[in-house]
């Protein structure tokens, strides 16, 4: 077990927006039966089913963690849904060195998708622009700086990528040649449940589970979470971004 299976199962989507939302932005897209989607950090895989039961696409998920991985492809079997969802449990950017260009990506809180370490988010989204149709789309959700983040927040928080502001994402898609269709920062109480479902699953079951070899570990991660996000309220939220790119 770990922190983050433990939070995410208790969750519709591993991260502080709505499974509705995303289903909206992905029907602005037009894309029905046979269209082909990447879902970048699948997690727990609900967001990679419910778009292939609603939409009919036909999605590949890559997870790196084989923890979450596991949780994912429960949820894929026992949702019927591995005609239209493959898994693999990989890096994203190896996944996608290896993968034709698709119809729609799917990046929620992903982790270094361009393969250099930590990436800025423009060299996020020209990696991903490439693994693009003409006429494809990105939907892109992460982090988003409300307001200027204290120096050792912003150096916990962009550990494994770099985070900017609402107009700052914009204008990297910009610059990677998208175009920018729609755009939104989940609501603050959206969000305070993410941290709250999260938080309290994970203490949950260090209390049921005391003497667990991993009790130790998931009880720090949680604090640590908890901690970071709490000090981080008024300055992390979490933006979605639907991206086209052009023909």
């Amino acid at each position: 077990m770990s922190f983050q299976r433990i939070a995410y199962e208790v969750r519709e989507v591993c991260n502080g927006v709505e499974l509705s939302v995303l289903e909206a932005a992905v029907a602005r897209t037009g894309l029905g039966e046979g269209a082909t989607a990447i879902d970048i950090g699948t997690g727990n895989a609900t967001v990679a089913i419910r778009l292939a039961q609603r939409f009919g696409l036909a999605i590949a998920a890559v997870e790196l963690d084989p923890v979450m991985a596991d949780l994912a492809r429960s949820r894929i079997e026992a949702a019927d849904a591995t005609r239209l969802i493959s898994l693999t449990v990989a890096r994203a950017a190896e996944m996608l060195a290896r993968t034709e260009p698709v119809d729609l990506i799917v990046a929620l809180g992903t982790t270094d998708v361009s393969g250099e370490g930590r990436p800025t988010p423009e060299a996020g989204f020209i990696a991903l622009r490439r693994k693009l149709k003409p006429g494809g789309w990105l939907l892109w959700g992460d982090v988003v700086w409300l307001a200027e983040p204290p120096a050792p927040l912003r150096q916990i928080t962009e550990v494994t990528n770099q985070y900017t502001d609402d107009a700052g994402w914009r204008a990297a898609a910009a610059a990677a040649g998208f175009e920018v269709v729609d755009g939104r920062i989940s609501p603050q109480d959206v969000y305070d449940a993410y941290v709250r479902d999260s938080v309290a699953a994970a203490r949950a079951w260090v209390e049921a589970h005391p003497e667990a070899p991993e009790a130790a570990s998931i009880l720090f991660n949680t604090d640590r979470v908890q901690a970071i996000l709490e000090f981080g309220r008024d300055f992390i939220g979490f933006g979605l971004y639907l991206l086209r790119n052009p023909d």
